[in-house]
């Protein structure tokens, strides 16, 4: 199966989100996790990523750190995700040596030349709908992934209100992953490991 899964983390890591973190990850879609905790401190985030980990690594799935690069580095996570308020990709770079940095690049063309030039290692557009995860995202449209798609040769990132009805588009334009929470997470009707088989 094709990995063009990015995952992105509840906001809230309940009981049974390790039950499900393995049941998804070994439908084999999943090419990256992204623990995204904005509410938590520091040391409960080191805490929950510890543990992924463990899992990430048995169906080999790449473990990013959003925000932090430090906490990347701390519980040897596969790299972090840095938005343009988050500090110097250059840092980061230098700080976590050989791990993957992606940059969120909105829908600007000038910021993917930018993190190009400070050797992101991939590129993360978006939001291309209305997210729970964001709702006040900048939007993007799929231009922006056309033009990506000619012009880096970098993996590309979809973001943004991503389900199993719109997800082709995405891929069709440019993307090389998806990226996805609410889809596999908040969805009432369907198990998140049920959910994660929709993306193929």
């Amino acid at each position: 199966m094709k990995k063009i899964v990015y995952l992105i983390s509840p906001n809230e890591i309940k009981n049974n989100f390790y039950t499900h973190l393995k049941k998804i990850l070994s439908v084999g879609n999943v090419k990256f996790f992204q623990l995204r905790l904005k509410k938590k401190r520091k040391n409960k985030i080191i805490e929950i990523a510890k543990k992924i980990r463990k899992i990430t690594k048995k169906y080999k799935v790449k473990l990013i750190i959003n925000d932090y690069y430090d906490i990347s580095k701390i519980t040897n996570s596969d790299g972090c995700h840095l938005g343009q308020n988050d500090g110097s990709v250059k840092k980061a770079k230098k700080y976590l040596n050989k791990k993957i940095i992606g940059v969120t690049c909105h829908n600007s063309k000038l910021l993917a030349k930018n993190a190009i030039n400070d050797k992101a290692d991939y590129l993360a557009f978006g939001s291309f709908n209305k997210s729970k995860l964001k709702p006040n995202a900048k939007r993007a449209n799929l231009n922006i992934l056309k033009w990506a798609k000619k012009n880096i040769k970098k993996p590309i990132v979809a973001i943004g209100g991503i389900n199993n009805l719109n997800y082709k588009k995405f891929l069709k334009s440019g993307a090389n992953y998806i990226a996805i929470s609410s889809y596999i997470w908040d969805n009432p009707k369907l198990k998140p490991e049920i959910a994660t088989r929709k993306f193929k």
